[in-house]
């Protein structure tokens, strides 16, 4: 075992110090603290030493005001990136072949899972694949924050968001509590997100599952991170060997006709020139997606299904990207198997 010097013990403990916080000197936060003994049967002593220990997150806290974020000064040699769409923006970052095929080793290594949670869910491998690539790149990136101090430091200090983060921190000690972990280890996204699907904590109680049964809902364990998903799915209306979205043509370059997103419903029957570009097997009503790229715009028909995955999300783009990731995904990993199927016959 290494000794380490004293001088870096000592500078570590004054970083320490320096960086943390006491927010039981803020009334909202010892009404807080009431609340949760009061109301939840928490622990005042327990909580007063978790509050008064907190690392403020000043990078966090940036996200949701403006006057902290930094100015970015570009360097005299400075080139603007080529022009691209705002869609092949988004495509050039979540469709990367390296993230396609990551997903199929992905899904070659939790086959069985994925295959479980598919038979109680009804949710195909791929799209829970695409959400765990997307979401925490199959989960080698989960979060460097801790979320406790994330979460106070977003709840307390002035923000745009303050009731929402308040809530989420509610929601976070009362899982912590629960599932009977410490708070404080726990680390997450720059908003409190956890784990390989990101939840954030109000997702748990709810949505989380504990789909190996081991007692325990844990978003870092691949198997309840998969089986939560895909729960997050049906819940949010995912029905099984449903369409999701498919390509559709119009006239032009640029559409400006009905209204687009997944918060506008149409009959096909009034989308007047616009048709699939393959068979669509879907009757119901259908939203209008459309990707703006650099010189046209890309329309998509998308199904409740599509939707479903927008509540994990609100973006459409966010949607598309899930749903192109996990086609690739398939295409690659059923090629893959075809391949294998081959040398081994040879």
């Amino acid at each position: 075992m290494k000794t380490i010097p004293i001088i870096f013990i000592l500078f570590f403990i004054t970083v320490s110090t320096i960086s943390a916080k006491d927010y039981t000197k803020k009334s909202e936060v010892r009404a807080f603290i009431n609340e949760m003994v009061h109301q939840h049967k928490f622990d005042k002593r327990e909580l007063t030493e978790l509050f008064s220990t907190v690392r403020f997150q000043k990078k966090a806290l940036a996200v949701y005001v403006r006057a902290l974020r930094p100015v970015i000064k570009r360097p005299k040699n400075y080139k603007p990136p080529k022009k691209q769409g705002s869609w092949d923006r988004y495509e050039a970052w979540l469709l990367k072949d390296s993230r396609v095929q990551r997903g199929v080793q992905y899904m070659k290594e939790y086959n069985n899972t994925l295959q479980r949670a598919y038979r109680k869910y009804g949710v195909p491998p791929e799209y829970i694949t695409a959400i765990i690539g997307i979401e925490s790149y199959y989960g080698k990136n989960t979060g460097k924050f801790p979320v406790f101090d994330t979460l106070t430091t977003l709840a307390f200090e002035e923000n745009r968001r303050n009731k929402f983060f308040r809530s989420e921190l509610k929601a976070f000690l009362l899982m912590t509590k629960r599932e009977g972990v410490n708070p404080k280890p726990i680390m997450g996204s720059i908003a409190g997100a956890i784990g390989l699907g990101q939840f954030m904590p109000s997702n748990y109680k709810t949505l989380a599952v504990d789909f190996n049964r081991d007692g325990k809902k844990r978003m870092n364990n691949h198997e309840d991170a998969i089986g939560s998903i895909a729960h997050y799915f049906k819940r949010s209306g995912w029905k099984k060997d449903r369409e999701v979205a498919v390509r559709v043509e119009y006239e032009g370059n640029r559409y400006r006709g009905r209204k687009t997103g997944y918060k506008h419903k149409h009959h096909r029957s009034a989308l007047k020139g616009i048709a699939p570009i393959r068979h669509f097997n879907y009757k119901d009503k259908v939203h209008l997606i459309k990707l703006k790229r650099l010189s046209y715009d890309e329309l998509w028909y998308g199904t409740r299904n599509f939707y479903a995955i927008t509540r994990y999300n609100h973006s459409n783009y966010y949607a598309m990207a899930v749903h192109q990731l996990a086609q690739k995904i398939k295409k690659s990993y059923n090629r893959s198997r075809s391949h294998s199927s081959i040398l081994a016959t040879k």
